[in-house]
C-alpha cells in the first residue's frame, strides 16, 4: 500500500469532493453532478484551469511519489507485487473523469453520455464511437463489463470488491451501451461506476487462452489512455510515451492536457538521494514531504540562478487522517484505555515547533476541512442515527466531539497528559514492576512495535518513545523494506503502523466500508488497518449513501466520524494544506493558479503543465 495514496484513482474520481450546496440532484447527458449542477455545460470548450494553447512536446521527469524503490509488475489492480508509479493514471481511462476545480462531478470521457434513473437505482452509459484501446480495437460495453467483473473477482485486490459492493450487476444493452444496476439508491454510485478503470478483454490473453488475472503480471496493459509504456530500466525508472494515435486528444476534457511527449518517473532509495538528484538536474519537479528538507535544504546555485523555483501551492482538499494506526486485533491493544494512553503520550505541539518548523496542522478527525466534520455533541438527525446503537458504542460518541490531547495549554505541558495516561493504564490493570516496566495480570510487559518503511521517521517517533518509556511502555521502532512493509500491513501483521490515508473526498461514500466496515476488518488486503469492528459504522455508511437531502448526508458522515474517533484506534498525526514543490522553471510552465481540488501534485503536473 502506498502511504501517500492508499486508494485507487477510481475512488478519488468517484468522490472527488463535495460542498453540498443544494439538496436536489441534477445531471446532464454530458456529465453527472451528485449535488447541484455541473460547472461546465454541454459543449464546453475546455476546463478553465488549462492552457488550451499549451505546446506539445518535450519531457517531464518526475520522482516517484510511492514509498517503494522498485516495481515488479505492470498490473496495478492485483494484490501481490508493486506496479510502477503513475501507470494507472496515464494508461487507463474511465467512463467519466473529474475536473480539478469542482467537487462530486464527472464528465464524459469514454462515455459520451450518462443517464441516471430517477429512482437512482441505475446509471446507463453510452460509449463514444471513437474510443479506442492501444491495440486499435474499439472500447465496447463488453470491455467495461469485463473490467468491472474482473475487478470484483478474488483475483483482484479486495479494495475493488469493497468499493463496488453496492453495485448489483452490469448489463450490456448493445455494443456501446451499458447499464449498471444498484442494490439501493445512492447518489454517489453513478460516480463510482463512472470511475471504474476500463481495460481491454485482450489483456492477459495468450494464444487464445486467458490467464487468471492475478497471473497477468508483466503483460503490457491494454488501456485507452494517452500514454503507453516506453523505455524501462528496472530498479531505476520508467518512461511513458504519448500515443500518437490517442483517440481523445481533442476531446474537451483533454484540451490543454497531456502536453509532454514523454513522462519519466525515476526511483531513488532515500530522501537524500532524491534531493541531491534534484539539485543535479536529474529530474524536473519534486514535492517535499519533509518540513526539514524544505526549510533547510532547498538552496544552492541553481536556486540562486532561478533555474530551480521553490513554490507552495495551496489546495482546498480534505485534511485526511494521517495517523499511527493501532491494530486492535493485537491483544495488548484491545483495551481502549491503553490506546488512549498512547495518544496522550504524543506531544504534537513540541514536534511541530521543534522538528517541523511550525509548518503542519494537527489532524482532528477523518473529515477535517470538509462540511462533514463533526462539531460539538450530536443533535437532531445525527443523534437519531446513533441512538439505536447507544448500548454498543462508547459513551464518548454522545459527548462533544473528541479532539486530540494538547500540551500547549498549561505550563505543565506533557506532564499533565502523562498523569492522565498513568491513571488510564492503572484502571486497565497495568502496574509498574520494580524496574519501572508496566505489566498486566499475566505478567506481560507492555512492549509494542511501530512498523514503518522509512528509517528517517525515527526522528519524529523518538520523542513519543521517550514519553512512553516514562510510563513503563516500550515502543520499538522497526523500519523495513517497502515490500515487507506492504506484506505485513496487508496481512495486518503489526502493532502500530504509520499510514497516510490522505483526504479522500469532500463527498465520502462506500469507500469508507473498506476503511472501517465490519466485513473489511476480517479481510486481508483491505484498508481496515485498525481492525475496528463496529456494526453501527456499517449502518451510518449506508445512511450516507441513502441520504436524500443535504442535511441527512451531513448527519450520517458526522455520525461516522464520531464513532471512529470515540473508538480511539488512531493516534492522529499532522497534515499540510499546501504542496511544497521545487521545479525546473527554465524547462516547465503551468497555468496559474493551481485549481483548488488537485489531489496529487504529480498528476496535476503530468496532465496540465507543459515544456517551455
Amino acid at each position: 500500500m502506498d502511504k501517500q495514496s492508499p486508494l485507487p484513482r477510481l475512488i478519488a474520481t468517484a468522490a472527488a469532493g463535495l460542498f453540498l450546496l443544494l439538496a436536489c440532484p441534477a445531471w446532464g447527458a454530458h456529465a453527472y453532478a451528485q449535488w447541484g449542477e455541473p460547472k461546465y455545460p454541454a459543449g464546453f470548450a475546455h476546463f478553465d484551469y488549462v492552457n488550451a494553447q499549451a505546446p506539445k512536446g518535450g519531457e517531464i521527469r518526475l520522482i516517484s511519489g510511492l514509498a517503494r524503490s522498485n516495481f515488479d509488475k505492470f498490473n496495478p489492480f492485483t494484490m501481490r507485487g508493486s506496479a510502477p508509479a503513475n501507470l494507472l493514471e496515464l494508461m487507463f481511462e474511465s467512463l467519466l473523469t473529474a475536473s480539478m476545480d469542482e467537487t462530486a462531478t464527472g464528465y464524459g470521457l469514454l462515455a459520451e453520455s450518462v443517464d441516471v434513473a430517477p429512482d437512482h437505482l441505475s446509471a446507463t452509459f453510452v460509449i463514444r464511437k471513437e474510443a479506442r484501446f492501444h491495440n486499435g480495437k474499439p472500447v465496447l460495453a463488453e470491455d467495461v463489463k469485463h473490467s468491472y467483473e474482473t475487478l470484483i473477482s478474488p483475483q483482484a485486490s479486495p479494495i475493488y470488491a469493497s468499493a463496488f459492493a453496492q453495485i448489483d450487476k452490469a448489463v450490456v444493452l448493445d455494443a456501446r451501451t451499458i447499464r449498471f444496476e444498484f442494490k439501493r439508491p445512492d447518489r454517489d454510485l453513478p460516480l463510482v461506476v463512472g470511475g471504474i478503470p476500463v481495460f481491454s478483454r485482450d489483456w492477459g490473453v495468450v494464444d487464445g487462452v486467458r490467464k487468471p488475472f492475478d497471473e497477468v503480471v508483466m503483460d503490457t496493459p491494454i488501456g485507452s489512455g494517452p500514454y503507453t509504456i516506453g523505455p524501462v530500466v528496472f530498479g531505476r525508472d520508467i518512461s511513458y510515451v504519448r500515443d500518437p494515435n490517442y483517440w481523445a486528444a481533442d476531446l474537451n476534457v483533454n484540451v490543454g492536457s497531456y502536453n509532454f511527449d514523454t513522462v519519466t518517473v525515476r526511483l531513488y532509495q532515500d530522501n537524500t538521494a532524491r534531493l541531491e538528484a534534484l539539485k543535479a538536474g536529474q529530474f524536473d519537479a519534486m514535492q517535499f514531504l519533509s518540513a526539514g528538507d524544505w526549510a533547510r535544504r532547498t538552496q544552492g546555485r541553481k536556486f540562486d540562478s532561478g533555474e530551480l523555483a521553490k513554490e507552495e501551492f495551496h489546495h482546498l482538499n480534505p485534511a485526511g487522517f494521517q495517523s499511527y494506526f493501532l491494530n486492535t486485533r493485537r491483544p495488548l491493544l484491545q483495551d481502549a484505555r491503553v490506546r488512549q494512553a498512547l495518544n496522550l503520550a504524543l506531544d504534537y505541539e513540541w514536534l511541530n515547533k521543534r522538528l517541523f518548523f511550525g509548518s503542519y496542522k494537527r489532524v482532528h478527525g477523518i473529515f477535517g476541512n470538509t462540511q462533514c466534520q463533526a462539531q460539538g455533541a450530536p443533535q437532531g438527525q445525527e443523534l437519531a442515527l446513533l441512538e439505536p446503537f447507544r448500548k454498543q458504542l462508547p459513551a464518548a460518541v454522545f459527548e462533544p466531539i473528541k479532539l486530540p490531547p494538547r500540551t500547549d495549554l498549561t505550563e505543565a505541558g506533557i506532564r499533565d497528559n502523562l498523569r492522565q495516561a498513568q491513571q488510564l493504564l492503572a484502571e486497565a490493570g497495568w502496574k509498574l514492576d520494580s524496574k519501572g516496566v508496566l505489566r498486566n495480570a499475566q505478567n506481560q510487559p507492555l512492549v509494542l512495535e511501530l512498523l514503518d518503511s522509512n528509517a528517517s521517521s525515527i526522528r519524529a517517533v523518538a520523542p513519543w518513545m521517550r514519553n512512553l518509556e516514562k510510563l513503563g511502555i516500550t515502543l520499538e521502532f522497526r523500519a523495513v523494506d517497502y515490500a515487507l512493509y506492504l506484506q505485513r500491513t496487508q496481512q495486518f501483521d503489526f502493532d502500530i503502523a504509520t499510514l497516510n490515508l490522505g483526504g479522500l473526498s469532500h463527498s465520502p461514500g462506500q469507500e469508507y466500508l473498506d476503511l472501517f466496515g465490519t466485513k473489511s476488518a476480517a479481510t486481508e488486503g483491505s484498508y481496515n488497518f485498525s481492525g475496528i469492528n463496529q456494526p453501527a459504522i456499517d449502518a451510518v455508511i449506508q445512511s450516507m449513501g441513502e441520504a436524500q437531502t443535504h442535511d441527512a448526508f451531513l448527519a450520517a458522515c458526522r455520525a461516522l466520524e464520531r464513532i471512529v474517533l470515540a473508538e480511539d484506534v488512531m493516534v492522529p498525526q499532522w497534515y499540510s494544506d499546501t504542496f511544497r514543490v521545487v521545479y525546473n522553471a527554465k524547462q516547465l510552465a503551468y497555468q496559474a493558479p493551481m485549481p483548488p481540488y488537485v489531489t496529487r501534485f504529480d498528476v496535476w503536473a503530468m496532465t496540465t503543465w507543459w515544456h517551455r
